[in-house]
């Protein structure tokens, strides 16, 4: 499992993009971790899944609502990841106005998930793989800060912890 002072595993993120820019295509594109960490401080965090209560009612909004002062702190960017594909991510971005201020990555086939050992196995409760809800400090890929919640919890991977620790 990922440990504060490790350097995040390589992987691809997805993510939905609406308007054509330089390097980026409408529908969804694809991004090394590597390549989109380097030189910045990124406040990420990881949920179970799209559209699910506490990461829609709770999770979600808190760093939409927290992006002023979280960029206040000096941090680059706020990436949410989810194991979901790039189209759900999109549609979830729209639901929970998130456009410009928290990155709406999908984690597809859970292979970054698998690789950061934060997996989840819903599989008994008809969900499959997915994200352990988490939240971590990451500057220039390395990890600062990590909070892991236990099952079922919603404690320390909020916008307001990493507030804190920004």
């Amino acid at each position: 499992m990922i440990k504060v002072g490790d350097k995040l595993p390589e992987g691809t993120l997805s993510e939905f993009i609406e308007v054509e820019t330089a390097g980026c295509s409408i529908g969804p594109n694809s991004f090394k971790v590597s390549e989109i960490t380097k030189g910045k401080k990124i406040a990420v965090f990881g949920l179970p899944g799209a559209f699910t209560p506490t990461c829609s009612a709770k999770h979600v909004p808190g760093y939409v609502n927290h992006y002023d002062a979280l960029k206040a702190k000096g941090v680059d960017e706020i990436w949410c990841v989810s194991v979901n594909d790039a189209f759900v991510m999109g549609a979830w971005a729209k639901d929970q106005k998130t456009d410009g201020k928290v990155r709406m990555f999908g984690d597809g086939s859970a292979m970054w998930t698998k690789a950061l050992g934060l997996e989840l196995d819903l599989t008994a409760k008809g969900m499959g793989v997915r994200m352990n809800r988490f939240s971590m400090l990451v500057e220039d890929g390395v990890v600062k800060t990590l909070n892991i919640e236990g099952p079922g919890k919603f404690e320390v991977s909020n916008a307001e912890t990493m507030l804190a620790q920004a």
